[in-house]
């Protein structure tokens, strides 16, 4: 009986599996597809090996130090570089998460128009009289208020729906995979892209990524394929002999993790030829999915000898199924991601920092005003983006851009407070992968230049083709959030010292 009521501790297969669900995006693969071809491939294992190995052990380490603490990241940055820093940090880290609000609300017509026309129709939208991408973009802008309206009434029961989508999305993988395999046999081998030698894995189809600064730049999309890390920090109380457990659950996931996005990415390549497929310029990285799903559909059905007709029934359908997996999943994690972020910060912070209204929650225990706030900064991102005259393909490249780039730059301040967190003395540290100085500042030194050097590139490769509007908004993310928490986070200081 005394054993039985102990809580169960999480034993490695379960760690790796969470490990993997947390970090796998299946949607990654497509992008890369398109962007790289087969080359993306090496940035991929590069990025598993540069960056999520190391920085995984470095989140370790810090939630097994701070397993206590109620704030996340703030208060493993709090505890290593103090308040200021660590308020920056944080407010740049929500901010990655505004961003992905902005790109998904956006986004969120193309899985829709998947589900009811079995493509991607929203390059003719007209509402209004608007343009397409100001269409999207006013649909976007009402979701966001619609969600915001729910979320802070405490509707995240909707959010339960993300579970039927992640269902649905382990559907997908498996459909794509088996779809894969058939295609390669019945068209005996066959690549729909081939291979012309070890050139195939170096350069890059695309006109956009042929040149050094460009294949730079794309470690940045491989990084974000492994963002989410930070969410494992704290389980390592959760462990069974978690100085063991971690470590090994690391090390298997990594090498699954980065062995299933290069074997998905080379995969594509059964069922598409980049040319043809991308050649016309109608695919964006908002719609590369469903486009590709379709597509192998459409593969299998020309492999097993069916009628035309019947080949593109076989795609409409791949991109219906798609299109529905991808919209649960969408719906449920944008009411979720609508208020935990923003309350994790708020209440991990220090009240005082922040006016009254900010902290206070409603009855639903929501922070119903804040909420408010950041929907309002996301319809402004929107509208400015969407109205900005952006041709399609253009519009989705910047989203994509500016979520990127939000989401990895939070990791310069947790991977650049390392040192500081080992310097720290009286603290607790049930489990301790870095032990030696030396390698510790050279890995981490390393780790600084490949994010800071992919998130500079990204920046700079589209001022070299002149393409200035989506430079500005891939980089003003984390520039204007950053200069935004440290003016407040000044006064609000201020205000404080006063006041005590």
């Amino acid at each position: 009986m005394e054993s039985s009521s102990k809580t169960k501790k999480i034993g490695l297969a379960t760690l790796v599996m969470m490990i993997i669900s947390s970090i796998y995006g299946f949607a990654n693969t497509p992008r890369a597809f398109m962007q790289m071809g087969y080359a993306s491939i090496i940035w991929y294992i590069l990025a598993a090996l540069v960056f999520f190995l190391p920085v995984s052990l470095m989140l370790a380490e810090y939630g097994s130090s701070f397993k206590e603490a109620k704030g996340g990241i703030y208060s493993w940055l709090e505890g290593s570089i103090g308040e200021k820093w660590a308020f920056v940090g944080t407010f740049i880290w929500l901010a990655a998460w505004i961003v992905w609000l902005v790109q998904t609300a956006s986004s969120f017509c193309i899985p829709l128009s998947s589900v009811v026309f079995g493509k991607d129709t929203t390059s003719t939208w007209h509402l209004f009289g608007l343009t397409p991408i100001e269409t999207l973009g006013v649909i976007g802008i009402v979701v966001v208020i619609v969600v915001t309206f729910f979320s802070s009434h405490g509707m995240d029961a909707i959010a339960k729906v993300s579970t039927v989508g992640g269902a649905f999305n382990i559907a997908v993988n498996g459909l794509f995979l088996i779809i894969s395999v058939l295609i390669l046999i019945f068209n005996h081998g066959h690549l729909a892209q081939p291979i012309s030698g070890a050139s195939s894995f170096i350069h890059s189809p695309n006109s956009q990524f042929t040149t050094p600064i460009a294949m730079i730049s794309f470690i940045v999309y491989a990084i974000f394929a492994y963002g989410g890390m930070e969410t494992m920090g704290g389980i390592m109380d959760s462990l069974d002999k978690p100085e063991k457990t971690f470590p090994r659950g690391i090390l298997i996931a990594t090498a699954i993790i980065a062995i299933g996005y290069a074997l998905t990415i080379f995969m594509w390549g059964f069922s598409t030829n980049w040319r043809h497929v991308f050649g016309g310029g109608q695919v964006t990285l908002g719609n590369v999915t469903y486009v590709l799903m379709g597509n192998l559909g459409v593969a299998f059905g020309n492999a097993i000898g069916v009628s035309h007709h019947t080949a593109l029934l076989f795609g409409s359908l791949m991109t219906r199924f798609t299109g529905f997996s991808i919209l649960l999943a969408v719906v449920g994690s944008f009411f979720i991601m609508t208020y935990s972020p923003i309350k994790s910060f708020i209440m991990g912070s220090d009240p005082e920092l922040w006016p009254a209204k900010i902290t206070k929650l409603n009855k639903a225990g929501m922070p119903a005003f804040a909420m408010w706030i950041q929907a309002i900064v996301v319809c402004v991102f929107i509208f400015f983006i969407s109205f900005g005259g952006s041709a399609a393909s253009k519009f989705f490249t910047i989203l994509t851009n500016m979520s990127n780039v939000s989401t990895t730059f939070p990791y310069l301040f947790l991977v650049g407070a390392f040192p500081f967190f080992k310097k720290l003395k009286d603290i607790d540290r049930p489990f301790e992968f870095f032990k030696n100085k030396f390698w510790t500042n050279l890995i981490v030194a390393l780790c600084l230049i490949v994010l800071s050097g992919g998130i500079l590139f990204t920046i700079i490769q589209p001022i070299l083709v002149h393409q200035y509007s989506t430079a500005f908004w891939t980089a003003i993310g984390p520039i204007f959030f950053g200069a935004v928490a440290l003016i407040f986070y000044e006064v609000s200081s201020r205000k404080r010292e006063k006041k005590n």
